[in-house]
């Protein structure tokens, strides 16, 4: 607010840019305080003030002549979705870009305010960006406590979590490369214990393999300087046959994975934009071959993104097969989302949106049928959002039906265990560390005949109805143990991490019981997953 000799008292708004970092380094003083003297030299005191701080310092700077009423900071969110009308968009990537360039002028979703801003400034600001007042939050901490994120940057060892080495299969240090590997035995990999790297060399080995025929690879959210997209643009040029399917619409990546698609295209590479209507969630991977028995399928399977820098960030599971049913289902895959199919029926995979739903659905319903003729069913499901009306109805009845529940979800869910009657035999937990749980497991007792499903989707509306999702099972003996016995059943023992949801909707931080020994599902594989990787 300035005041005008003339005009009186004013309202200007100072944008601050992102080109400038949100924390401005401060100038060390030569004397040290005496609570700064006893950091004892782990590291040089480094000050910083908010940018917001220091504009509003220098106000007289920017509106010389007139007198600095007052200043309140205050933060705009718009809505980040890209809506494409399917009809008015013959030409996907342009629609894209052109809905891109409109997103700073999006319906405003929220108003973030300092708690010293008066009313009649936020009158202001809700008439003036037309938004109803339940949109405008006051706050007592800094606006946009994201910007605290720069800090990371800083030399600060000693502030940091210690670095680690991840490990490496010893089937994969053998030689003959990944695909002599898988040809070997399926492989299963756990990031960050496990390097990422062998998902790289995979479609590297590919790209450069001459007796290789084709590779075929859905992208959703790629790191700006990709090994990955390197290697398929070699793999063309090296006369390989390569269709990539670029998910547009990933949210915040939009401008990326435009940028992509145009190299791939430029370099000769088949680049499609997903099913009309649906976003391609899926990741999936497939190397065909030619062998001396005859074509071979190679097929890379996830939960997470083929992004080197989120694989050292993101807890995600990765499962290499040359299974012949898993190769020619992902084989049909890609002919539905590289053309014209109506196929909603595969050997092994369960494919959204046509069938995911109603076979989760059916799997629920065949163990409440087998736990009442057995008296031991049991389902556990690590996942990062639970959402969806028809799977929590049908969680209800496993559970009034006596079946145990065990459900890690790390961000929302709707369900609510613990209510009697009702969800008395489920417990959910979330588990929120060094590292984003982000791997989806599916596990189902099924009578003792264990049955678990790894892959991308959630269980939400959008994941079953509007996306294009897999889940695969891991038929492999030793594979689907180490999962059920190791991934997910230290991630349901952590009493460190972890915390637990109530009936009411709040969550409680779980901590060890008398006697009972602590556990950091993170740290615990941190350091002991790698020595079984190596085994």
């Amino acid at each position: 607010v300035v005041k005008d000799p003339e005009r009186g008292d004013c309202f200007a708004r100072v944008k601050l840019p992102d080109s400038f970092r949100r924390l401005v380094p401060v100038p060390a003083q030569e004397e040290s305080t005496p609570k700064e003297k006893d950091l004892g030299g782990i590291g040089k005191v480094q000050r910083f003030a908010w940018l917001e701080e220091v504009v509003a310092d220098n106000l007289d700077l920017l509106f010389p002549g007139l007198e600095i009423v007052a200043s309140y900071p205050f933060r705009v969110t718009r809505d980040a979705d890209v809506t494409i009308e399917a009809d008015e968009a013959p030409d996907l990537i342009t629609a894209v870009e052109e809905q891109l360039d409109l997103r700073d002028f999006n319906s405003v979703v929220r108003v973030e305010l300092d708690t010293t801003t008066p009313d009649y400034i936020v009158d202001l600001l809700i008439r003036n960006l037309q938004i109803p007042s339940y949109l405008v939050y006051k706050e007592q901490d800094p606006i946009g406590m994201a910007g605290l994120m720069e800090l990371t940057a800083l030399e600060r060892p000693d502030l940091k979590d210690a670095p680690f080495q991840p490990g490496m299969p010893a089937l994969l240090s053998k030689p003959g490369g990944v695909l002599e590997a898988i040809r070997q035995d399926d492989l299963l990999l756990y990031h960050p214990y496990d390097s990422f790297t062998p998902v790289v060399e995979f479609v590297r080995e590919a790209a450069h393999d001459p007796n290789v025929l084709a590779i075929k690879q859905t992208l959703y959210r790629v790191n700006p300087k990709s090994p990955i997209i390197d290697a398929l643009m070699e793999a063309r040029v090296n006369g390989k046959q390569v269709a990539v399917l670029v998910e547009l619409k990933a949210r915040f990546d939009e401008e990326n994975n435009i940028e992509w698609a145009r190299k791939l295209e430029d370099e000769g590479v088949h680049v499609v934009y997903g099913v009309r209507g649906l976003k391609t969630h899926a990741k999936v991977c497939l190397v065909v071959r030619r062998e001396p028995e005859g074509i071979r399928r190679y097929v890379h399977l996830g939960t997470g993104n083929y992004n080197v820098l989120s694989s050292r960030i993101y807890t995600d599971l990765s499962y290499f097969t040359c299974d012949p049913a898993i190769g020619s289902d992902v084989s049909d895959l890609f002919n539905a989302l590289t053309g014209y199919s109506r196929k909603d029926g595969y050997a092994k995979l369960l494919v959204a949106p046509a069938a995911l739903r109603r076979e989760l659905l059916n799997r629920i319903d065949r163990e409440i049928h087998c736990h009442r003729k057995t008296g031991d069913g049991h389902l556990a499901f690590k996942i990062n959002a639970l959402v969806d009306k028809a799977l929590i109805q049908a969680l209800y009845r496993a559970a009034q039906a006596g079946v145990k529940i065990e459900l890690q979800v790390r961000g929302i869910c709707c369900l609510r265990p613990g209510i009697s009657g009702v969800s008395d035999r489920i417990t959910v937990t979330s588990v929120v560390g060094r590292f984003l749980e982000h791997a989806r497991i599916y596990y189902f007792h099924n009578g003792g005949q264990d049955e678990v499903f790894l892959g991308s989707a959630d269980l939400m509306p959008r994941n079953l109805d509007r996306r294009v999702e897999i889940l695969f099972p891991v038929d492999h003996p030793r594979w689907r143990q180490i999962i059920v016995q190791d991934i997910l059943a230290v991630s349901l023992r952590d009493n460190v991490q972890a915390r637990r949801l109530r009936s009411d909707g709040t969550y409680e931080r779980l901590t060890p019981l008398d006697g009972e020994p602590s556990l950091d599902s993170q740290d615990w594989f941190l350091n002991r997953w790698k020595a079984r990787s190596m085994s």
